[in-house]
């Protein structure tokens, strides 16, 4: 590993004043950096002083774009020494990057006072904190121009999932995509300047160069960039085979994550069943789809509803079920093995063919 430079030093400073701030809570660097075994080496070693007591930690700076890195840090812990967890410092935690981290057991502070850490007699949790508009952080990582953007991730996702739309009229896609019609020539422009296609606004002459490297980076950055922007919400089921009979086509919804990918493969139970609702009937499908089917809100329920971004239903089989390369990414932002096996049938399956379509 390389010494972290004095912008991820920065990152580190600013998340232990931050910890104060929220929480009352101590925190100091004891060394920089510290070989950890087996050959890794951790960006700094961190205290953490808390009801009399003191908590070592090997910090980690990193900047988390993508939930494969939270993945990545998890199998690194036998690398960070026996008994010495390890400390994700990042500049922004999102509120649903933090319930991961949680859900990981990888605790974290970041620079803006959300925090996660726990040990004997020690557990705190902060989620929410949001930067100070007035004051800019430093970037780490890659810093290059990056797609990030909503609007963006919605515009690929289409081509992606539709590759004829590859050619079709600005309105067409924009339609399609759900954004405003201006979007679709700087997403052009963006995936021509980084070699994903070529042909750039000439209609009829757009080729897609880099498909497979495109659809990783969109699983990658969907879960944190867009996902929590599709209205999750939660409820429970009052019986766990509750949607084997249920036609979502009534509730202008379809299937995702788990119950799509049994449906598309036949290798995998759904543990959390997921729905994405199109806007056809608005609020009035959703409250029929509760009340039919006797779901309750509840913030850990394993229903969870986000509505649709796309405005296309897959061909028969598939109609009941989003499109593959959506099904790939929810499996892929879970982290857990069985559906990162299911994902990557699917990937096989439905999305590599694509390759000598587009």
């Amino acid at each position: 590993m390389r010494r972290p430079d004095n912008r991820e030093q920065m990152i580190l400073n600013r998340a232990l004043g931050a910890l104060e701030r929220t929480t009352g809570i101590h925190g100091q660097v004891v060394e920089r950096e510290r070989r950890t075994g087996q050959g890794g080496r951790a960006d700094a070693m961190v205290e953490i002083v808390a009801n009399g007591q003191r908590y070592p930690y090997v910090a980690e700076i990193k900047r988390v774009d993508r939930y494969a890195i939270l993945r990545e840090l998890t199998h690194q812990r036998a690398l960070h020494g026996h008994d010495t967890p390890p400390l994700l410092v990042a500049p922004r935690i999102t509120t649903d990057t933090a319930e991961k981290c949680r859900e990981l057991d990888l605790q974290f502070l970041d620079a803006t006072g959300n925090v996660y850490l726990h040990g004997p007699g020690l557990y705190v949790f902060v989620k929410g904190q949001r930067p100070n508009k007035e004051e800019k952080l430093p970037v780490i990582g890659q810093d290059a121009k990056r797609a990030g953007t909503s609007a963006h991730l919605r515009v690929v996702f289409a081509l992606l999932s539709k590759p004829e739309l590859l050619n079709a009229p600005y309105r067409q896609i924009a339609q399609v995509a759900g954004v405003a019609l201006g979007t679709i020539g700087a997403v052009f422009d963006d995936l021509t300047d980084r070699g994903f296609i070529t042909g750039g606004k000439r209609k009829g002459a757009r080729v897609m160069l880099e498909r497979q490297k495109l659809i990783d980076e969109w699983v990658t950055n969907y879960p944190i960039k867009l996902r929590p922007k599709l209205n999750p919400r939660r409820f429970k089921a009052p019986k766990p085979d509750w949607w084997k009979a249920l036609d979502v086509t009534r509730y202008s919804a379809q299937w995702g994550a788990e119950v799509a990918a049994g449906a598309l493969t036949g290798h995998l139970h759904p543990g959390t069943v997921t729905l994405y609702l199109h806007k056809a009937q608005g609020q009035h499908a959703l409250t029929r789809l509760v009340a039919e089917n006797r779901l309750r809100p509840d913030r850990e329920g394993d229903v969870e509803i986000f509505d649709a971004f796309w405005d296309f239903l897959g061909e028969p089989p598939q109609a009941q079920t989003v499109p593959p390369l959506l099904v790939c990414a929810d499996l892929t932002a879970t982290l857990d093995p069985r559906n990162l096996e299911a994902a990557r049938l699917i990937h096989d399956r439905y999305l590599a063919p694509a390759e000598t379509k587009a």
